[in-house]
């Protein structure tokens, strides 16, 4: 297979002189990115977009016309899969795949690649901006405020962050709500009645603390297989899980197993699925995406919650 190197050389002469053209012509602006990089872009109107919450973000923002492609995360809004170019999977990227599009920017959600696809964009000298992953109310509108800078619509950023700090409050107010804080176990697969699941410094372990709950499994970091015996001792009064189709996870599957039928989940049934980008993605979306698990977890907050209407569902940010 022909190295990075080659790759880069081959490719560079067919992006190269554009992406300066595009620079020269437009005020530049420095953005600091997850890398530690500080990278130098004019105003980019061919737009690679990479990862869910980014070109969500964008399309909040009505850029949409500038994103030239965007990969199989991409899933809100419904039109950005269908309208536009898929350079596949965020971890999965082809230099080859993204460069032949002649962007004037990649913007790419951190935990893209792999490294070699990164490189050799870099080496292509087309500007490549990768945006910070953190799963706090505060990286989430610092992402939308970074997002909006790149495409030079900074107001608009603001309106949308706005809308978001609004929905946040309300959903602290609800979270004091919470009497018993309900116990919860994220489970990502469950393969030969074995369950890997969500730990702390996670999506998932940030949402339904953001919902008012708590997640049982918090001896670990990142997602792994949890054994039997941890799993009945974790007590989970709810399984919660994505939704993908015909992919999912089973809730019969789940509770048929002999650890999981030992938990108070089991007894009462109670298997939660919803979509994966709407739950786990951190992106606009995420404060109506905690109500309405919050709602799901405990009945008591269900009327509450069905009366809050999010600013961030409603509101016109895109001029």
């Amino acid at each position: 297979m022909p190295s990075c190197r080659r790759i880069a050389i081959r490719l560079a002469a067919a992006t190269c002189c554009l992406a300066m053209t595009a620079v020269a012509s437009a005020e530049d602006i420095i953005v600091h990115d997850a890398r530690g990089h500080d990278v130098t872009i004019g105003r980019p109107t061919r737009i690679v977009s990479v990862g869910g919450a980014v070109t969500e973000i964008l399309y909040a923002l009505g850029v949409e016309d500038r994103i030239v492609a965007v990969d199989t995360t991409s899933l809100y809004p419904p039109s950005a899969m269908a309208d536009k170019p898929n350079v596949g999977y965020m971890r999965q990227l082809s230099a080859e795949g993204v460069l032949g599009l002649h962007p004037q920017l990649v913007l790419v959600i951190a935990g893209s690649g792999p490294k070699e696809t990164i490189d050799v964009i870099d080496a292509a000298k087309v500007p490549l901006i990768m945006v910070p992953e953190t799963f706090t109310e505060d990286g989430m509108l610092a992402k939308i405020r970074l997002v909006a800078r790149v495409a030079g619509v900074e107001a608009r950023g603001e309106c949308l962050a706005a809308a978001v700090s609004s929905d946040l409050t309300w959903l602290r107010d609800l979270r004091g709500k919470v009497k018993t804080p309900p116990r919860v176990m994220f489970v990502m697969s469950f393969l030969d009645g074995r369950a890997m699941v969500a730990g702390q410094k996670t999506a998932a372990n940030e949402i339904i603390q953001m919902a008012g709950g708590v997640n049982v499994a918090d001896s670990f970091d990142g997602y792994k297989i949890m054994n039997d015996e941890a799993i009945v001792a974790a007590r989970p009064d709810h399984v919660l899980s994505m939704d993908r189709g015909k992919e999912s996870i089973k809730a019969a599957d789940v509770f048929a197993s002999p650890t999981f039928a030992l938990t108070p989940a089991a007894q009462s049934k109670s298997f939660i699925a919803m979509d994966g980008l709407y739950l786990l993605g951190f992106g606009p979306r995420t404060a109506a995406a905690a109500r309405d698990l919050a709602a799901r977890l405990d009945p008591a907050l269900a009327a509450e919650a069905a009366n809050f209407k999010p600013a961030s569902l409603t509101v016109n940010c895109r001029s």
